[in-house]
């Protein structure tokens, strides 16, 4: 039986290992922490077709300068001398264009919708409970301005063969009765689901856990050993392992997991924040984005209610910022008046680390210099939405049959 080494206990990691042990493989995953709470647990529980325009898209750049002195802002860049976030920010102006935008759309969105599927095929499992639901997302929209590009953002998306309809706020309104609403109008994108993060992360650990899958908390990989084109061993802080088959699901860190191979990996980590109100005296039927605010909502598994956003583009090791959670309960406020939602303790406050490439791109696939080594990191925002489609492209990849689509938009040194 082949081995393989997963690197990484995220949701892409987790789900790279239920694919390649579906599939035969003897898979070992470590993991620097302990599986329990990494960047898979605390986002907004996302499964987003709709989320088809990167971060780098026309505007962020100029948006982003503005909002660099406000400490609530939703998007930041820390300022500091550091040659790769200038590297990786000198990409991500480059990238920042319409075209970036127009050849991203298909891919991204190809890559979300397969991976649903592997969410509702999941679902039917044994073993396996996330409270899946697939209705819909709405974004909000505050101002007349914003809303006014409504019809065209559905056209777009109709165009992309995407479920998404405009709706005034007198219709929004009637589908959240319980909740008086301030808003000019909202997108309902039809295709979109959500899930509990929570749970799928569980889920996956049990089902890994009693199917010969290997869970190796709290162990950093230190170094890599090559011989031709293939890895040939690989050295933690606690044993050495020598796989058939390495992948590098390392999120945040996964550059300087990638220097170790001698790859140069352009990413930096955007560090989010989110509240959840377990037994919430708040309703909300539906996910809803607060555009203007960058926020995101989400209802999951009976009375939790989960408020997400920012993107701060920083260290891992930066304190966290409270000023950004009171940016996100701050938007609340503005959307949803009635949601008077007290400032919490840093210890109620989740954050976490999205892995950004510049362009918006995650990087799935093969390396060129390294035939046994499969890299999966990247995702930024979307990394629980493509989470299982990402896995079963690893598995595909591992055992050399066809992926459900072209990942070329996704190759791994396209910034060479």
């Amino acid at each position: 039986m082949s081995k393989a080494l997963i690197i990484g206990g995220g949701v892409i990691g987790l789900s790279s290992a239920y694919y390649l042990r579906k599939s035969g493989w003897d898979v070992t995953v470590v993991d620097q922490s302990d599986f329990l709470n990494n960047c898979s647990y605390g986002n907004a529980g996302y499964v987003c077709p709709s989320h088809y325009i990167p971060l780098a898209s026309p505007g962020i750049v100029q948006q982003g300068l503005r909002w660099m002195l406000n400490p609530k802002s939703p998007f930041y860049v820390q300022p500091r001398l550091s040659w790769s976030l200038i590297d990786w920010g000198l990409k991500f102006v480059k990238s920042a264009t319409q075209k970036n935008v127009d050849d991203a759309a298909i891919p991204l969105r190809d890559a979300a919708i397969i991976s649903q599927k592997c969410y509702e095929d999941l679902t039917k499992e044994p073993g396996f409970d996330f409270s899946y639901e697939h209705k819909g997302l709405f974004e909000y929209f505050l101002t007349k301005e914003k809303a006014a590009h409504g019809p065209e953002l559905v056209q777009r998306s109709v165009d992309l063969g995407l479920d998404t309809v405009y709706l005034s706020a007198e219709e929004v309104q009637a589908m959240e009765p319980q909740t008086k609403l301030n808003i000019q109008g909202a997108v309902l994108f039809k295709c979109d689901a959500h899930l509990y993060p929570n749970k799928l992360m569980k889920s996956y650990i049990n089902w890994l856990q009693q199917n010969g899958v290997s869970l190796c908390p709290n162990e950093a990989v230190t170094k890599f050993e090559k011989h031709g084109e293939k890895i040939t061993r690989v050295t933690t802080t606690k044993a050495s392992y020598q796989p058939d088959m390495v992948v590098v699901a390392t999120g945040s860190w996964s550059r300087e997991t990638a220097a170790l191979m001698d790859l140069k990996l352009p990413l930096v980590p955007g560090r989010g924040y989110s509240l959840t109100l377990e037994n919430s005296p708040y309703k909300l039927n539906y996910p809803a984005i607060l555009v203007e605010g960058r926020v995101a909502i989400t209802p999951m598994d009976g009375n939790k209610i989960r408020f997400g956003g920012t993107m701060e583009i920083t260290t891992t090791s930066r304190p966290p910022q409270m000023s950004r959670v009171e940016g996100i309960l701050d938007a609340v406020k503005k959307f949803i008046p009635e949601f008077d939602i007290p400032k919490p303790s840093m210890d109620q406050v989740w954050y976490g680390y999205r892995p950004c490439s510049p362009d918006g791109l995650p990087f799935i696939g093969k390396l060129d210099k390294l035939n046994n080594c499969i890299v999966a990191t990247g995702h930024a925002m979307i990394g629980l939405s493509l989470g299982a489609g990402t896995g079963k492209f690893v598995a595909d990849l591992a055992n050399e049959t066809a992926t459900d689509m072209d990942l070329t938009p996704f190759k791994v040194e396209r910034f060479g």
